[in-house]
């Protein structure tokens, strides 16, 4: 499990640091170019690369102290950090998206002057920095739901940056300024979408309901195949962090000799692995009680 979690964290740590180093150089072109373009859209969209700092930032930390060891009182380690910052980050992006809602509300009310070629070059630089995050933490996302949900403030920020363009443009040549609260609105939408999807599939985590991938019905009528298993019951499965997933449970064996006791949970462990990738687990041996007072006659092992 150790050994899957480290795999895990390399492929996501360096990503987010270059793609933490590029989303504060950004945010401080647009912190400039927003003043002196007097772009309100260019300010708002550096408060958002402001949120996806800190998100990226507390990715990092999370993924650094998932790497820390287990513990007597911590036996598990610190592996939910990352599940614990998704969620932060999940909360983080509807916050944001509540936000662009309300500035949108604002400039239908008021709809400012905007320097449109200032605002639309920076606007570039800072959709080309997102697109080169995308690409950085698009492995990684598949991986972690900590990625993820830096993934999807990293995609939020991109369109913004779509949406600053396209806004620029038709307010460049046509003077509608309120194609800029309407574009907004379509991001907030957006971001919304992803960012409840993150804290709900992190809250299932933290609940330990069973993985999306997974059913427990299959999982039962998949183990009494194995032969020597009768029966599989009181049955928990759980994710203990993204990719790792763990079962316990009772396993319902024939009567037999210890070694070949052993031999059958082998043989459901590598089933579980291959079939359902559940890789912790925890199985209690039972069988049939002989009736009172007779001896059992175990079959010899050969």
């Amino acid at each position: 499990m150790q050994h899957e979690e480290e795999q895990v964290s390399n492929v996501a740590s360096r990503p987010l640091k270059i793609t933490l180093c590029l989303v504060l150089v950004i945010m401080v072109a647009e912190v400039i170019g927003g003043v002196f373009s007097n772009s309100l859209a260019l300010l708002s969209d550096a408060g958002h690369m402001l949120t996806d700092a800190l998100a990226l930032g507390l990715s990092l930390f999370a993924i650094a102290l998932a790497r820390r060891p287990a513990t007597s009182t911590r036996t598990f380690g610190y592996h939910r950090a990352e599940i614990m910052a998704a969620l932060a980050n999940g909360t983080i992006l509807i916050l944001v998206s509540a936000y662009i809602f309300y500035e949108a509300y604002q400039r239908f009310s008021v709809l400012p002057e905007v320097k449109t070629p200032l605002m639309l070059i920076v606007a570039v630089i800072g959709l080309a920095v997102n697109l080169v995050g995308l690409f950085l933490l698009r492995r990684g996302s598949r991986k972690s739901i900590n990625v993820r949900a830096a993934f999807w403030h990293i995609i939020g920020d991109t369109l913004s940056s779509v949406g600053v363009i396209i806004a620029g443009v038709i307010i460049y040549f046509t003077g509608w300024y309120v194609v800029d609260p309407i574009l907004a609105v379509v991001i907030g939408v957006v971001i919304l979408w992803g960012a409840v999807r993150i804290v709900r599939e992190s809250v299932d985590i933290l609940l330990e309901s069973v993985p999306a991938h997974v059913k427990i019905e299959d999982v039962i009528a998949a183990v009494k195949t194995v032969p020597g298993v009768e029966d599989l019951h009181d049955v928990h499965i759980w994710t203990i962090t993204s990719g790792i997933y763990a079962l316990s449970a009772h396993l319902n064996i024939a009567d037999q000799t210890v070694s070949q006791s052993c031999d059958v949970l082998t043989q459901v462990n590598e089933l579980l692995a291959k079939d359902f990738n559940i890789t912790h687990t925890t199985l209690q041996l039972e069988c049939e009680s002989c009736p009172t007072g007779l001896v059992c006659n175990l079959p010899k092992a050969e």
